[in-house]
């Protein structure tokens, strides 16, 4: 009976390790705003889901490095649904404290920018499969505008993905 049990199990394990999951990509992280408390940071977020049904996303967290420093972390819990058979644009607000950036002057003077890697963990809930999380990375650079972009309204934002 044991053998049998075992079977089943692995036809299971098999059949799960076969079906397809949703899939995420970093599309951009940018600057979304500056106010009094702190400069907030965007990542949007594509994610394709492959089933014909919505299925909800438990959560997502990130870690924001910069100059490899931890400048902030957290978590957006529920942030929605994935539609069936689409790809969903999810966006990840990220509020960083102004005493946290003077920390990071001297990257900022040295070619007005700021480098980051930001991790990402979407927690997806699957039926049948449970929960499991999508782990997605982004290296690159967010220019900060100077006075002439005020001006101008240039967009010489640049980014680099890895």
């Amino acid at each position: 009976m044991a053998g049998l049990i075992d079977k089943a199990k692995n036809y299971v394990a098999e059949k799960i390790a076969d079906l397809p999951k949703p899939e995420a990509n970093i599309e951009d992280v940018d600057l979304k705003g500056v106010a009094k408390d702190g400069v907030t940071y965007s990542a949007k977020v594509g994610v394709f889901n492959p089933y014909s049904q919505s299925i909800p996303i438990c959560e997502v967290t990130y870690v924001l490095r910069s100059d490899t420093r931890e400048i902030l972390s957290g978590r957006m819990p529920d942030p929605g649904s994935i539609k069936g058979k689409e790809t969903t644009m999810l966006e990840v607000p990220m509020k960083v404290p102004h005493s946290v950036l003077v920390s990071l002057a001297r990257d900022i003077f040295r070619d007005w920018d700021i480098d980051y890697e930001l991790e990402l963990g979407l927690v997806i809930d699957l039926p049948v499969i449970g929960t499991f999380t999508i782990p997605l990375s982004s290296k690159g650079e967010i220019k900060l505008p100077s006075i002439k972009d005020f001006f101008s309204g240039g967009d010489d934002k640049e980014e680099n993905k890895e």
